[in-house]
C-alpha cells in the first residue's frame, strides 16, 4: 500500500484551494521574515562584529565543538539505552503474565508522566541521598533521557506491535515457533518498521531534550556554545541562530537516515504465511 491510497485525490476545486493556501501561507511566512529581519536590523544584530566570531577557529574549538561532542555524547548514549529499555519493556507490557505486564506499565507510565527536567534533577542532587555518591552531569542527563525516552519508545513498539495483523502471530505459532521466537524473529522486527517513523522523531527528541543538562552544569551545544559565545562576545541572537542551525542540520541527518533505514529494511521485514 502507497501512502497516495490513504487519502482520496482532491479535484479541479481542491487543487486550486490548496494553491490559493500555499500561496497564502507562503506570503504570510515572507512577511513574517520581513519584520523579524527589520526589527533584528534595527537592533544592529546584522553588524558584521556580532557574527565575525562565529568564524574564528578559536571560537568553535572552544565552545561550539565540545559543546556539539558533549551533544552527540549524551545522545548517542541515550538513544542506545532508551531503545534498549523500550524493547524491554514493550515485551514485558505485551506479556500474557498479569505479574510482569502489570508492573511494567507502572515503571512505563510513571517515567513518561515525570517531566525529563525533574528526572536528570532528582538523578544529579538525588544520587548521593540515595546511593551516597554524587554522579557525574553526563551520567545524570542520559539517566534522565533513558527513562523519559525509553519509556515512550517502549508504547510506540507495543503500539507497533498490537497494530500488526492477528494472522501473523498465529502463523508464527502454525509453523512450530514458541512465543518468545514469535515475538523475536517475527512481531518486533514488524513493529519497528512500521513504527520507524514515529522512533526516529522520537530520537530526534531525544537529542534536543540533552540541552537540558545544562540544569546541572552539563557542557553541552547550548550551554556551551550559546551561553559561553554570548557571555563573551555578546551576541545572544548570532549564537542562538548558529546553534539552531546545526540542531537542525543534525536533525535532518538523522530524518535522511530514518528513510534510508526505512527503504533498506522493506525486504528485510520477515513474514510469516501459513500453509
Amino acid at each position: 500500500m502507497t501512502y497516495a491510497n490513504l487519502y482520496e485525490r482532491p479535484g479541479p476545486r481542491g487543487v486550486r484551494r490548496n494553491r490559493v493556501l500555499t500561496v497564502l501561507v507562503a506570503a504570510a511566512l515572507l512577511a513574517v521574515a520581513y519584520v523579524v529581519y527589520v526589527r533584528f536590523d534595527e537592533k544592529d544584530q546584522w553588524a558584521a562584529e556580532k557574527w565575525t566570531p562565529l568564524l574564528r577557529g578559536d571560537v568553535w574549538a572552544t565552545f561550539i565543538l565540545p559543546g556539539l561532542a558533549g551533544t552527540l555524547a549524551a545522545a548517542v548514549a541515550g538513544v542506545v539505552l532508551a531503545a534498549l529499555f523500550g524493547l524491554v519493556f514493550a515485551v514485558a507490557r505485551l506479556s500474557e503474565h498479569r505479574w510482569i505486564r502489570v508492573p511494567a506499565a507502572v515503571v512505563v507510565e510513571f517515567f513518561r508522566s515525570v517531566p525529563l527536567l525533574l528526572l536528570i534533577f532528582f538523578a544529579f542532587f538525588g544520587s548521593y541521598v540515595l546511593i551516597g555518591v554524587n554522579i557525574s552531569a553526563f551520567a545524570a542527563v542520559v539517566f534522565g533521557l533513558t527513562l523519559y525516552n525509553g519509556s515512550v519508545i517502549a508504547e510506540i513498539v507495543r503500539a507497533g506491535v498490537l497494530s500488526l495483523p492477528k494472522g501473523q502471530r498465529e502463523a508464527a505459532y502454525a509453523v512450530g515457533m514458541r512465543k518468545g521466537q514469535a515475538m523475536r524473529l517475527v512481531l518486533l522486527p514488524q513493529a519497528v518498521k512500521a513504527m520507524l517513523p514515529a522512533l526516529i522523531s522520537q530520537f530526534v527528541v531525544l537529542l534536543k531534550d540533552s540541552a537540558l543538562g545544562l540544569i546541572v552544569g552539563y557542557d553541552e551545544l547550548v550551554d556551551r556554545g550559546l551561553n559561553g559565545i554570548a557571555a563573551n562576545f555578546s551576541n545572544v541572537i548570532p549564537a542562538a541562530i548558529l546553534i539552531a542551525a546545526i540542531f537542525i542540520l543534525i536533525n535532518l541527518a538523522l530524518d535522511r537516515l530514518a528513510h534510508r533505514l526505512g527503504a533498506s529494511s522493506t525486504a528485510r521485514a520477515p513474514r510469516v504465511r501459513s500453509r
